[in-house]
């Protein structure tokens, strides 16, 4: 079970709810939707979104069998390539579509997508936030690990550029496959040399569809020696033995600061099988955490279980009570739908009062006029207006003790604060991986002592160098 795409599924929940009860937004219109599973091979992504578009089990293009759609936008995510695959299907309906996952700049391109809109925030800081936690600790001999696609690239190379702008040096560099299994004999077969590495700091960039296949296999290895700086499109959830999480521990996430509600966490606790009998997956969430039986003909419990149980209870590493930066996406995205019916109900009702019985009526493309209006307004990421200064807040992965898998905020990256200050730290707050009792180093060679000088050594990064006797009468100053 992916137990993260069902905290996307409660987020919305959460948003249509709130919407719903809010009197002045929308008013005698109620929100709801429809929820479909996306499977992994690109013609069953498009098989089943063409199912849902024209109403038929086995579609023929160009027909549709729904004789009133009520539906006004799709939403999409976490992954960027189902959405892009679903994209270049609902692009030729001009249908609306929403993505909740990473930003994309492939996406952004309005020629090929022009019917789509991203929630989520660039990241045109982020190498520069990674290479300012290094320099802040000293750590100028790191590795690097990333997807073999357009995203990798472009990351590897921002990257590189801050790294070298600053002498902090590039131990290796691993591509792997940016598929959703991925699992390279290539890269296991370099796998000691990760190991073995001076470098004790490893970033890995991706999402989910890129690290799940990487994650199970670091997991499993064991590695406690080595202090992996991520962002927070990795899922855990994935890895459901407690002890692989041993692997993790003291690890550093980049996650994209955003607005933290207390309400959702008070409406995910009191989330239950019996408050929403239609989520099927509520029941197999209580049968393996509460040991609740449930009837696999219709996904109900069989008796009244554990009255007190509540997601409030379940490890944080398989379900977090806090809004991730996906979830809040979510909460964006049914909001910005939200505005922009408000919007056009006004505009109809300028035009042609509703009489009694009458509702709301249009075809989804004439959404998107109000859509641009409201996502611009809300200075999200639509041709390029959206504020180049977005910040980070930096967690700290705890497993200590076993299961814990807790994200603690330790500290905060801004951009556009004073050069100097633009890194915030609470050292005292940060776990480090069990092997070390105090902030681990990671450098290609050690400092060069008293009366010793650095000797740079051919074809090899201008970290690593010889240390040699000063000559008779010289004196080394650094």
């Amino acid at each position: 079970y992916n137990f993260k795409i069902h905290q996307l599924v409660l987020a919305l929940v959460f948003a249509i709810e709130e919407i719903n009860r809010n009197p002045q937004l929308l008013p005698n219109i109620s929100l709801g939707f429809d929820f479909y599973n996306v499977p992994f091979s690109e013609r069953n992504i498009l098989g089943n979104a063409l199912i849902w578009l024209t109403d038929m089990s086995f579609p023929t293009s160009n027909y549709n069998c729904v004789k009133e759609r009520k539906t006004a936008a799709a939403l999409t995510g976490p992954s960027w390539a189902r959405s892009a695959h679903i994209g270049t299907l609902l692009q030729l309906y001009k249908f609306p579509q929403l993505t909740v996952g990473p930003f994309d700049p492939i996406l952004n391109d309005r020629s090929q997508f022009h019917s789509l809109y991203q929630m989520a925030s660039k990241s045109t800081s982020l190498s520069l936030a990674m290479v300012s936690l290094m320099l802040h600790f000293g750590w100028t001999w790191v590795g690097l690990i990333v997807p073999d696609d357009h995203r990798g690239i472009q990351f590897l190379s921002d990257i590189r550029e801050n790294m070298e702008n600053n002498q902090v040096c590039t131990a290796f560099v691993e591509m792997i496959p940016s598929t959703w299994n991925s699992f390279s004999k290539t890269f296991w077969k370099n796998f000691g040399m990760v190991q073995e590495s001076l470098a004790n700091i490893i970033i890995i960039y991706g999402d989910n569809d890129s690290l799940q296949g990487l994650m199970r296999n670091l997991g499993q290895q064991m590695f406690t020696s080595k202090v992996w700086v991520m962002t927070s499109q990795w899922d855990v959830t994935n890895i459901p033995d407690y002890f692989l999480l041993d692997s993790f521990h003291g690890s550093l996430i980049f996650s994209h600061h955003h607005e933290q509600m207390e309400e959702f966490k008070i409406f995910i606790q009191a989330v239950n099988p019996y408050k929403y009998p239609e989520d099927n997956y509520l029941p197999k969430l209580w049968f393996l955490f509460f040991k609740c039986p449930f009837s696999e003909h219709d996904c109900q419990l069989l008796e009244n279980c554990q009255p007190n149980a509540s997601l409030e209870l379940v490890p944080r590493h398989i379900f977090d009570m806090a809004m991730d930066e996906d979830s809040y996406n979510v909460y964006k995205a049914i909001y910005t739908v939200a505005h922009s019916l408000h919007e056009m109900s006004l505009q109809q009702v300028q035009m042609q009062p509703f009489g009694n019985g009458e509702r709301l009526v249009f075809f989804p493309w004439q959404l998107h006029p109000f859509l641009r209006n409201i996502y611009v307004g809300t200075n999200m990421a639509l041709e390029g207006k959206q504020k180049l200064d977005e910040e980070y807040d930096i967690l700290n992965f705890w497993n200590f003790p076993k299961g814990l898998g807790l994200k603690v905020k330790v500290g905060i990256f801004s951009p556009n604060a004073p050069q100097g200050q633009q890194l915030s730290l609470s050292e005292e707050m940060i776990r480090w991986p069990g092997k070390y009792s105090e902030i681990p180093q990671s450098v290609c060679n050690e400092k060069c002592g008293p009366g010793f000088k650095k000797v740079t050594l051919e074809d090899k990064a201008v970290c690593c160098y010889n240390c040699t006797p000063c000559a008779d009468n010289e004196i080394s100053n650094e």
